[in-house]
C-alpha cells in the first residue's frame, strides 16, 4: 500500500506540466555534483568549476540528474561518468589515508585507489560501441589515459577535492550539460536500468512478471538514520528470509527494477532538504502527499511543524485557513474525494521503521485536523497562541523546556492519534509528562494545560465514559470531585494572594504537588489557614470568597486519600480554569471598588 501509493506520486511528478518540478525518470538519479571537470575535444583539462553554493553553514553542491548510480557497499563499483574523486581522479581522502596510514595499510588503500579508477574507466568502456565515438565519451576516455595527478596542482580547486572527497563529473567545451546528461547516455543508461539478466517474479507493486531488483536504493533524509541511507526494503539474514531465498536479498519482496526506481526516487525527493512536505515529528522523520495536487500537501507542514522561535503564531494562518475551509464546505466538494498519505519513519539500525501512515480523503483529514484543534481549545491570554504548535506542545512536557528531552515517541504518537479519529486516545506518556511537569515546577502553563484537557476528553470519548467532556473555560456545573479540589485551590491561592499583596511565594510553591496527589492531607491544613487571611480582607470581599468556597464545595463529600494519574488532571485543569475565571469574569457579587485583574 505504500510504496504503491509512493509509485503513484512519482507517476504523477512525472507528468508535471512544470520541467522543473518532474522527478527524474528512469535509470536517472539528483546528485550534487560539487565539481564538474570542463575537458576540451581532445581531452585536455581546461578548468575545474566549482558549483558548490553556501547554505547556511554549509557549502552545497549543484543538483544534477545523472545514470542512476550503483549500489555500493564494500567491494569496488564505479558510476557511469559521475563519482566521487577517488573513482575519477584516483585523490585519496584525506581522512581514509591517515586512517589508513596509523593502521600500516597506507599502501593497501593506495593499491585500491588504482582499482577504484581502473573500475571507473571500464564503466564508460561497457558503453555500446556507437556511444564511444561520441565527442563527449572520447574525451572523457582521452582525460583518463592521459590523467597525470601532478599536472592538476595547477587548479585552486584541487585542495578543496582533496579535503573533501566530492562527486565529480565532465562537461565538454561550451556545452550546458554534463556529458552524462546527454540524451543517449540517459537512454544508455535506462536500458541498462532494465537490463533481464536478473530473475524475473511477479511484481508485488506492478502486478506483472518482471526483472526484480535484489538492492534497493537507499533512502536518505530520515533524522537519526545513517548517513549513507536506510532501507525500506532490505534482507540480511536468515531470520528474515523464506521460501528458499537465502542471501538474495530483495527476491524475499519481489519488486521489479522500474518500481523500485520510483518508490526510492519519490521517498528521497518528499526528504529532502527544505521539502515544503517535510517535518520532523520528535523521532519521526514525516512526510505528506496527495493522489492529485493539493494546497495543503504544502499546508500539513505549517499545521504540525516546528514555528519560529520568536513566533508563537507562526503556524495559526494555516489553521484558521483550515477551519475556514471546512466551515465553507470546500472540502464537500471533489477536492474532499482526493486521498491524503501521510507516512512517518524513523531509524532502525541499518534499516527505517514505518511509525504510522494514514491514507484518508482530504475532508476526513482536515476533519480530523480540525478535531485535534477543537480538543486543545483553552481560555487563555492575550499573547498566548490560540493554536499552539505540536513543537510547543512538546517541549512545555520536556524537562527544561528543552526540545533534546522531548520523550522520542511522544510526537509521532500523538500525530498517529489524531490522523486515527476523534476518539482514538492520545498517548499516556503525554497525560503523564503534563501533569508530572505541573508538580515538579508547581506550575499549571496554558499548554500543559490544554495537552491534559485534549487528553482527558479523548480518553471519555474512547471509553464512551457518561463523564461530560471538559469545556474550554470553567465549568460550575462538573461535579467531578478532582476537578473541584482544583478550583478550591485556586480559590484558597487567590484569598492568600489578596490578603498578603507583594508575596513572593505562595501556597501553590509549597502545596501543589501535595494538593494535587494527596489532598487529604493538605486540604485541612490549608482551609484552617484560609480563615487568617479572610480576616484582612474588607468585609465585602470575604464574604464573596465564602460564597465562592461554599459553592465549590457543594458537591465534594470528602477529601480522598489519593488522586490517580487522569484525577491529578483534572485537578490542574479545575485549578487552571479557575484562576483564569478570576482575570476574565466579572460577577455582580464581587465587592465594590474591587479592581479586576487582567488576563495573564
Amino acid at each position: 500500500m505504500i510504496l504503491q501509493a509512493l509509485v503513484d506520486y512519482y507517476d504523477r511528478k512525472c507528468a508535471d506540466p512544470d520541467p522543473m518540478q518532474r522527478l527524474p525518470s528512469f535509470g536517472l538519479e539528483e546528485k550534487e555534483i560539487a565539481f564538474v571537470l570542463e575537458l576540451a575535444a581532445h581531452g585536455q583539462l581546461l578548468t575545474i568549476t566549482d558549483t558548490r553554493q553556501q547554505q547556511g553553514k554549509k557549502l552545497v553542491g549543484q543538483s544534477f540528474r545523472v545514470p542512476a548510480g550503483v549500489k555500493k557497499t564494500s567491494g569496488i563499483a564505479a558510476n557511469l561518468l559521475w563519482d566521487n574523486a577517488e573513482y575519477v581522479l584516483g585523490l585519496p581522502d584525506v581522512k581514509k589515508l591517515e586512517d589508513n596510514r596509523k593502521k600500516d595499510k597506507e599502501q593497501e588503500y593506495l593499491g585500491r585507489l588504482q582499482d577504484m579508477r581502473t573500475a571507473f574507466r571500464a564503466s564508460i568502456a561497457q558503453l555500446p560501441q556507437q556511444l564511444q565515438t561520441q565527442p563527449g565519451v572520447r574525451a572523457v576516455l582521452a582525460f583518463l589515459d592521459g590523467l597525470d595527478v601532478a599536472a592538476l596542482e595547477r587548479f585552486p580547486a584541487l585542495a578543496d577535492i582533496r579535503a573533501s572527497n566530492p562527486l565529480v563529473s565532465f562537461r565538454l567545451q561550451g556545452e550546458v550539460e554534463l556529458i552524462c546528461q546527454q540524451p543517449a547516455i540517459a537512454a544508455a543508461a535506462a536500458n541498462t536500468s532494465e537490463d533481464d539478466d536478473g530473475p524475473r517474479a511477479m511484481c508485488l507493486i506492478a502486478g506483472q512478471q518482471a526483472p526484480i531488483e535484489r538492492l534497493h536504493t537507499a533512502i536518505k533524509g530520515v533524522w537519526g538514520a545513517q548517513t549513507s541511507g536506510a532501507n525500506i526494503v532490505s534482507f540480511n539474514a536468515r531470520a528474515f528470509e523464506s521460501y528458499g531465498k537465502t542471501e538474495r536479498q530483495g527476491e524475499n519482496a519481489p519488486i521489479s527494477k522500474a518500481a523500485a526506481f520510483k518508490y526510492t526516487t519519490a521517498l528521497n525527493h518528499l526528504l529532502r532538504k527544505g521539502s515544503p512536505q517535510r517535518m520532523q515529528v520528535g523521532d519521526a522523520s514525516t512526510v505528506c502527499w496527495a493522489d492529485h495536487a493539493s494546497p495543503f500537501e504544502t499546508a500539513f507542514s505549517e499545521l504540525f511543524g516546528q514555528d519560529a522561535p520568536d513566533n508563537p503564531d507562526d503556524g495559526t494562518p494555516a489553521v484558521q485557513a483550515l477551519f475556514n475551509a471546512m466551515h465553507s464546505g470546500r472540502f464537500a466538494q471533489p477536492e474532499g474525494d482526493n486521498r491524503f498519505h501521510v507516512l512517518g519513519l524513523s531509524p532502525n539500525a541499518a534499516r527505517i521503521s514505518v511509525r504510522f501512515y494514514h491514507c484518508l480523503p482530504l475532508r476526513d483529514m482536515a476533519g480530523r485536523i480540525t478535531q485535534h484543534f477543537a480538543d486543545l481549545e483553552l481560555v487563555h491570554g492575550p499573547h498566548d497562541a490560540p493554536y499552539p504548535s505540536l513543537f510547543r506542545l512538546l517541549t512545555a512536557v520536556a524537562l527544561q523546556a528543552k526540545a533534546d528531552n522531548i520523550p522520542p515517541n511522544l510526537g509521532g504518537g500523538i500525530v498517529d492519534a489524531i490522523l486515527s479519529g476523534p476518539n482514538a486516545p492520545y498517548p499516556a506518556l503525554w497525560l503523564n509528562a503534563a501533569v508530572g511537569r505541573c508538580r515538579a515546577e508547581q506550575k499549571v502553563s496554558y499548554l500543559r494545560a490544554a495537552a491534559i484537557k485534549a487528553c482527558l476528553n479523548r480518553s471519555i470519548r474512547f471509553c464512551h465514559s457518561p463523564e461530560k467532556e471538559f469545556l474550554p473555560m470553567l465549568d460550575p456545573d462538573s461535579h467531578h470531585t478532582a476537578y473541584r479540589l482544583g478550583r478550591l485551590f485556586a480559590v484558597l491561592e487567590k484569598i492568600q494572594e489578596e490578603a498578603s499583596p507583594g508575596l513572593n511565594a505562595t501556597i501553590r510553591d509549597r502545596y501543589y504537588g501535595a494538593a494535587s496527589s494527596t489532598p487529604v492531607a493538605v486540604f485541612t491544613t490549608l482551609l484552617r489557614l484560609k480563615n487568617a487571611h479572610l480576616k484582612k480582607l474588607v468585609a465585602g470581599r470575604a464574604v464573596w470568597f465564602e460564597k465562592l468556597l461554599g459553592e465549590v464545595l457543594a458537591p465534594v463529600q470528602d477529601f480522598p486519600r489519593q488522586l490517580p494519574l487522569p484525577d491529578q488532571g483534572r485537578f490542574a485543569l479545575g485549578y487552571y480554569h479557575q484562576r483564569q475565571d478570576f482575570f476574565t469574569r466579572k460577577s455582580q457579587d464581587t465587592a465594590p471598588n474591587e479592581l479586576q485583574g487582567e488576563l495573564v
